[in-house]
């Protein structure tokens, strides 16, 4: 028989049975949802891990060996900096700060704030400006507020409005915005490194990270080699983003979590599915002896399963990953610190475990279907 007379037959014998079809889907979708919806959580998770990386834009990070998160910084000695302006093939090298504060509001309530302390002369890593302007950060006291999720959580302060940090004013001077929001649910504030180390206080070294741009690509191996030497770490900023996802994925208990109920969307898929799959080569069987008696190969019928699975199991992707992008989509309007974002690996993850699905149903309803003997069939 012809390959295509066969998926068509294959194709109406599903499509009649629109309980056991309309079952089919459902499972595979809602399996789908789940575990797309999973990775895509953990995505947008490590998406927001590494967003101060993200936002400062520094070519080079110098870190302590301790650090995993850059919100967890540990102190460098300030005598660092001059190394690394002298060391060969460094073209500049600049202070960061980063802290926590607590900040008290004029309504009288205190909200805990990340403050980055960027470099006094050349303002590096600064955001980009909704209002006010970028040289109002060295007028006296001054700060920028990034406008994200956290925002509402200062009383979505104007420019002009003040608070208290550590028994000294603050005074919003300008709103800016970054290009990813942080992990930590806290509100951001930018101002000079001078100024952020004079009102947060530290320990005797007031350097959190050196931010390094080298000359060339070539003295990027340079610089690291010398900095180990040293006892530090000299990271790209794609090899500190890389640092920062490893930690959340392996050394904390987000990974393991996200792993786990992803499996277990799997699992659920698999069996919903291939036990209703199963279910329906089992009560069509007498038609599926009918194909082999008026000369269907096994070949054939094979080929037919195969066409069944593989349009249901893709129907229900499809499907899936529509529900899931419409639900990312309407949480977004709600909740914006929802961290949850699609990406082709979360695609791809789906759609491997799909067609796992859809190859272990067909498997089974295979061995089903080869044991058919006509004749069989026509003496029951």
């Amino acid at each position: 028989m012809k390959k295509s007379g066969i998926l068509r037959i294959g194709l109406k014998l599903l499509i009649s049975d629109k309980t056991k079809f309309s079952a089919l889907l459902i499972g595979i979708s809602f399996a789908v949802f789940l575990m797309t919806q999973m990775t895509a959580m953990f995505a947008g998770i490590l998406n927001r891990a590494h967003s101060t990386v993200t936002n400062i834009g520094a070519a080079m990070w110098i870190i302590d060996p301790a650090v995993n998160t850059p919100t967890s910084s540990v102190p460098l000695p300030d005598y660092l900096l001059d190394i690394m302006r002298s060391m060969e093939g460094v073209e500049y090298a600049l202070p960061l700060f980063i802290g926590g504060a607590q900040l008290r509001l004029a309504s009288g309530t205190y909200q805990g704030v990340t403050v980055v302390g960027l470099d006094d002369a050349s303002l590096f890593g600064r955001p980009e400006l909704e209002q006010g302007q970028l040289q109002d950060i060295y007028a006296d006291d001054s700060f920028f507020v990034v406008n994200d999720a956290e925002y509402g959580k200062l009383e979505n302060p104007a420019l002009g409005s003040t608070f208290e940090l550590n028994d000294h004013r603050g005074v919003i001077a300008g709103i800016a915005k970054v290009a990813s929001n942080g992990l930590n649910g806290v509100p951001t504030l930018y101002t000079t490194y001078s100024r952020a180390i004079e009102y947060i206080p530290s320990t005797r070294f007031t350097l959190s990270y050196i931010l390094v741009k080298p000359s060339n690509a070539e003295a990027i191996a340079n610089i690291k080699r010398n900095v180990s030497q040293l006892g530090y770490l000299a990271l790209t900023r794609e090899e500190f983003s890389k640092r920062i996802t490893d930690f959340y994925t392996y050394k904390t208990g987000i990974g393991t979590n996200i792993l786990l109920m992803t499996v277990i969307s799997f699992l659920v898929g698999l069996s919903i599915s291939g036990q209703t799959f199963y279910s329906f080569i089992t009560e069509n069987v007498e038609k599926f002896g009918a194909l082999k008696a008026i000369g269907a190969k096994g070949s054939d019928l094979i080929v037919m399963i195969l066409g069944m699975a593989l349009l249901t199991s893709m129907t229900g992707f499809g499907l899936g990953i529509g529900l899931v992008t419409i639900t990312v989509t309407l949480v977004r309007t709600v909740l914006p610190n929802y961290a949850a974002m699609i990406t082709f690996l979360n695609l791809a993850l789906a759609l491997c475990m799909v067609i796992i699905i859809a190859a272990v149903s067909s498997w089974f309803a295979i061995r089903r279907v080869l044991k058919i003997e006509p004749f069989d069939i026509f003496r029951s």
